[in-house]
């Protein structure tokens, strides 16, 4: 045994030697107490569904069907196996039966046309549409009118007239040399 095994815990000379038994020799001493932390938390969330289960059917204590169906409820809900090679198979076929679009011919790098690429605008900025206020020339003899405009106009509990915004969209320019 190498330096240091006789004072490591148990658990940490199990991962050691699973690692060793795989053929990696060279690691990070870090990555034992991160398999570690991994195999703790998956048994305690194991054994917590165990629980659930076993007291969902009225038991007193645990039994080996609770983790069992605990093992098999996180295979199930955790990981996923990749379709059969026959099904990634017809889907390439049936994707590879579209052709590609055409590229724009121009300087640059070769693209396909705007509508088909990640450049095209994606975005739009709202401006409200300002109404310029309406300036009457009066001559200096006339009284001026009371600034605020609610003092002036009843309150009649209509609704005032809302600006509805103006959307505007750029398109992104592109780069030549």
């Amino acid at each position: 045994m190498a330096e240091g095994d006789e004072e490591m815990p148990r658990d940490a000379k199990i991962v050691k030697s699973l690692l060793k038994s795989m053929g990696v020799e060279d690691y990070e001493p870090r990555v034992i107490h991160q398999f570690l932390e991994l195999w703790y938390r998956y048994v305690v969330d194991v054994l917590t569904d165990a629980q659930v289960y076993s007291e969902h059917a009225g038991k007193a204590a645990i039994d080996t069907d609770d983790v069992k169906l605990a093992i098999q409820s996180k295979v199930n809900f955790s990981f996923s196996q990749p379709p059969p090679r026959e099904v990634l198979l017809e889907l390439a076929r049936n994707r590879n039966k579209v052709p590609l679009p055409k590229t724009a011919p121009g300087p640059g790098v070769p693209l396909p046309p705007e509508q088909d690429t990640l450049i095209s605008p994606n975005y739009q900025l709202a401006f409200p549409k300002r109404q310029l206020p309406q300036v009457e020339e009066t001559d200096e003899d006339e009284e001026m009118p009371d600034q605020n405009p609610s003092s002036q106009e009843p309150s009649t509990g209509a609704p005032q007239q809302q600006q509805t915004p103006q959307r505007v969209s750029f398109p992104l320019t592109k780069l030549t040399k």
